[in-house]
């Protein structure tokens, strides 16, 4: 059994920073890639960032040049720096954890983003 625990989420004003947190452990071999989706309300659940173990990265667009995803390999732990956050990244954030075939999904942490 895999458990994906987040943390790092809550409230920040427009323009602000959070840093979530993610970790996986159980019975892991060897974890592939980890990253972050998000889900906002009314909305279809979208990837934002991955990161695989030899470090390629991908970001959606929307994200690009104000999140930073990384990894701590030795402790299966994967983080997402977001900076000048908007309006529009509210929503649920859920780390993943694909140790192939297999992806594990955390709980999810909510963002909000608002004065």
């Amino acid at each position: 059994q895999v458990q994906v625990v987040e943390s790092g989420g809550g409230l920040v004003q427009p323009g602000g920073s959070l840093r979530l947190s993610c970790a996986a452990s159980g019975s892991i071999f060897s974890i592939y890639a980890m990253g972050w989706y998000r889900q906002a309300p009314g909305k279809q659940r979208e990837l934002v960032a991955t990161i695989t173990r030899g470090g390629t990265i991908k970001y959606t667009d929307s994200v690009k040049g104000r999140f930073t995803i990384s990894r701590d390999n030795a402790k299966n732990t994967v983080y997402l720096q977001m900076n000048s956050l908007k309006p529009e990244d509210t929503a649920v954030y859920y780390c993943v954890a694909t140790e192939p075939p297999v992806t594990y999904w955390g709980q999810g942490t909510q963002v909000t983003v608002s004065s």
